[in-house]
């Protein structure tokens, strides 16, 4: 790991209290999507700081008012999302999807959008445009974010671990490195593979959806 990005990755926990790294962590989670701006790398800062545990707690409390305040917000522009829709026909048979149907078809199609490589801050704010309840869109939003949460956690755990064995000039160990490899392939795999299962998934209820029309 570059030497210059070293003191940059132990800044944050020199400079600011656990306590102030939790605020500044979940405020950001929280307000990023807001301004349509990446919340990932505070993720990665909860996984350096906090671990699987506890940043798992921050982060995904943080989401749920991330995703929740682009939906009430959106509200105020309603109009204008179902004109943006009007334009984006592919885009908006996948976001409509999550408006159809019982409570759990609205779960899962909105579950399957959050995995699927669907744009993250457009979903946020286009989502009132359709009739998805607040409680399924909340609900299907964090169950179908946890895989990037914790793949984010992972990040930052695996980046505090080479930045540690860096500043300390010390080789990781046989069986670390193979933690690490092992675990970064799962991770990548497991990752891949939801991602095309959602994407697989969201055609088929868009062909279904176009047979039942």
């Amino acid at each position: 790991m570059d030497k210059e990005i070293i003191p940059i990755i132990h800044w944050e926990t020199e400079t600011f209290s656990t306590r102030v790294l939790a605020l500044l962590v979940f405020g950001s989670v929280a307000l990023f999507p807001i301004l349509l701006l990446p919340s990932s790398p505070s993720m990665w800062v909860a996984g350096m700081t906090f671990g699987y545990g506890y940043g798992f707690l921050l982060v995904i409390g943080a989401v749920a008012i991330g995703v929740s305040l682009p939906y009430f917000i959106g509200y105020l522009f309603r109009h204008k999302m179902h004109m943006w829709l009007e334009k984006y026909p592919k885009k908006a048979s996948i976001i409509r999807l999550a408006g159809e149907g019982n409570w759990f078809n609205q779960v899962r199609a909105v579950t399957l959008i959050r995995i699927s490589p669907f744009p993250y801050v457009i979903y946020n704010y286009s989502a009132v445009a359709t009739s998805v309840g607040y409680g399924p869109y909340l609900l299907g939003s964090l169950v179908g974010m946890v895989p990037e949460v914790f793949v984010a956690l992972y990040t930052g755990i695996l980046i505090k671990t080479l930045a540690d064995a860096s500043r300390d000039q010390h080789s990781l160990s046989t069986s670390q490195i193979i933690f690490n490899v092992v675990g970064f392939c799962i991770t990548v795999a497991t990752t891949v593979i939801i991602t095309l299962y959602g994407k697989r998934r969201l055609n088929e209820l868009q062909k279904d959806d176009g047979l039942l029309q």
